[in-house]
Order: structure tokens, then C-alpha cells, then sequence
């Protein structure tokens, strides 16, 4: 009898242990997915920042060949600035920054003095270089977030997720003004 005993303290330990390993995996997976959402996100934020350096340089470029323009471009200058001032950056201040942007595009596409300009020319290669990675960070960002959300989702990682108090990302969704034609 007392070897049933021991038997069956033996199961019960390794169940434990078991349990226990259970939990210590899905913590760190869950932990290394959240990292990961930091640094996709971090990526967005430097192509959104590589982005926004380029508009002084377009300010300049542009400023010679209409006032509007001027007054449009001024106005991103400063929303650059007090976004880059921000401490927590928000995604929706930098989406008030591209619907801005895009004004600035379809205005530039109407003035056919500024398409011919060499340094806009350079300007824009640069800045469709950035959307393209700015683009595939943005997939990335929320490959990585969807990956997540659909681990803390699934049981049983659902319950240990609650337990441990992991909560749903957001995606980056397209935003509202893409969605509509620009009115210039």
C-alpha cells in the first residue's frame, strides 16, 4: 500500500509540474508577443517620423509656387512638431497629420510647376519609399497583433490569459479619410 502511495504522490507531482510548465510557456509566449507588438508598433513610428522630417523639406520646395500650399504645409509643420512632442504618441494625431498630407499631394499633382521641380521629384521618391515601408510596417504591426490576440483567444489560453489579465491589441485600421475621396 505504501508504494500505491508513492505512485500516486509521483503522478500527482508531475501533473503539477506539468501544470506548472504550462503556465511558465504560455506566460513568456504571451510576453514575447507583446514585445513584439512594441516593436512593430516602434517600427510604424519611425517611418511615420522619417515621413514627417521629409515635410520641411517639401515646405521649402513648395513654398516658392503658391500660398495655399504654404498654409497647408505650415499647418503639418506644426502638427509634426506637436506630435513629435508628444510623450505617448497617438496614431490618431498622426492620421490628422496624413489627411493633411494628403491635401498637400493633391494639390501638387494639379500644380504641374511643382511636379517638373528636380527636388520635389527627389522629394517624392523619398517620400513613396517611406509610404512603401511605412505600408509593410503597418502589416507587420498587425500580423503580429493579430497573432496575439488570436493566442490570448484560443483555450485554453484563453483562461490563463484572463487570469494573468492579457488583453486584446488593436489592429492599425484604415483610416476614415481613406476611405472617402480627398476634397481639396
Amino acid at each position: 500500500m505504501g508504494n500505491e502511495l508513492n505512485t500516486a504522490e509521483f503522478i500527482y507531482m508531475g501533473i503539477l509540474i506539468l501544470i506548472g510548465l504550462f503556465f511558465i510557456v504560455e506566460f513568456n509566449t504571451f510576453i514575447k508577443l507583446k514585445n513584439k507588438i512594441k516593436q512593430s508598433k516602434s517600427s510604424i513610428e519611425i517611418y511615420l517620423n522619417k515621413r514627417f522630417d521629409l515635410i520641411p523639406n517639401l515646405v521649402e520646395c513648395v513654398k516658392a509656387y503658391t500660398i495655399y500650399e504654404e498654409k497647408i504645409l505650415t499647418n503639418i509643420v506644426n502638427m509634426r512638431k506637436e506630435y513629435n512632442n508628444q510623450e505617448n504618441k497617438d496614431f490618431k494625431k498622426a492620421n490628422m497629420i496624413n489627411i493633411e498630407f494628403n491635401k498637400i499631394l493633391g494639390t501638387i499633382e494639379n500644380n504641374p510647376n511643382l511636379k517638373s521641380s528636380e527636388q520635389f521629384l527627389e522629394l517624392q521618391k523619398s517620400l513613396s519609399k517611406i509610404e512603401n515601408e511605412l505600408q509593410a510596417a503597418r502589416r507587420l504591426y498587425n500580423g503580429d497583433v493579430t497573432l496575439y490576440n488570436t493566442s490570448i483567444s484560443i483555450f485554453p489560453n484563453n483562461l490563463f490569459a484572463k487570469l494573468f489579465k492579457f488583453k486584446e491589441e488593436e489592429l492599425f485600421e484604415l483610416e476614415e479619410y481613406k476611405k472617402k475621396n480627398i476634397k481639396i
